[in-house]
């Protein structure tokens, strides 16, 4: 089978997806970090299993597209459109979806520590079973899925650091 580099499978994906498919299948690792794929339409692709570290999807429209046990540390999805993509098992580490519309996604058993769902819509997707949902970066404008689509004890109230508020002058100091 022919060998690709990186520029010549993000060429396959978007010109000709059963080509690269078929190649796919017989892929142990595809390592596909750090492209760019801002300002594309991908369906129906199979990136599970691969390395698409560090790559930027800013502004791209995704439709089921196959995500599951995919290293997607530190990837930029600002702005993009994702619906009924697939994240399971995933490494979302410093993945950033600020301003994404993020619908009927699944992201169980995804690694989320240092997600950020800034401005975001998420509403249908799944974050039930996603792993440290404490750890993700969001603020008052993210839209948040209905409560059974989130972790039992997951708050979706925004805080601000405590350090910034403003003091009371109503605030009095307790004695223990």
């Amino acid at each position: 089978m022919a060998e690709y580099s990186k520029e010549e499978l993000f060429d396959l994906i978007l010109k000709n997806p059963e080509e690269y498919s078929h190649y796919k299948e017989g892929c142990d690792e595809l390592d596909l970090s750090e492209l760019d794929f801002s300002n594309t339409t991908i369906e129906n692709i199979d990136f599970s299993n691969a390395d698409l570290s560090g790559c930027c999807f800013s502004e791209a429209t995704f439709t089921e597209v196959n995500f599951t046990d995919t290293d997607l540390t530190s990837a930029d999805f600002s702005r993009a459109n994702l619906v009924e993509c697939n994240f399971s098992g995933s490494l979302l580490n410093g993945t950033d979806y600020s301003y994404a519309t993020v619908n009927y996604c699944n992201f169980t058993d995804a690694d989320m520590a240092g997600a950020v769902f800034n401005e975001s819509d998420l509403q249908n997707s799944d974050f039930s079973a996603a792993e440290n949902m404490d750890a993700v970066r969001f603020d008052e404008s993210t839209i948040w899925p209905d409560t059974d689509m989130l972790p039992e004890d997951f708050d979706t109230t925004y805080t601000k650091d405590l350090s910034s508020l403003e003091d009371d002058e109503d605030h009095t100091v307790s004695d223990y």
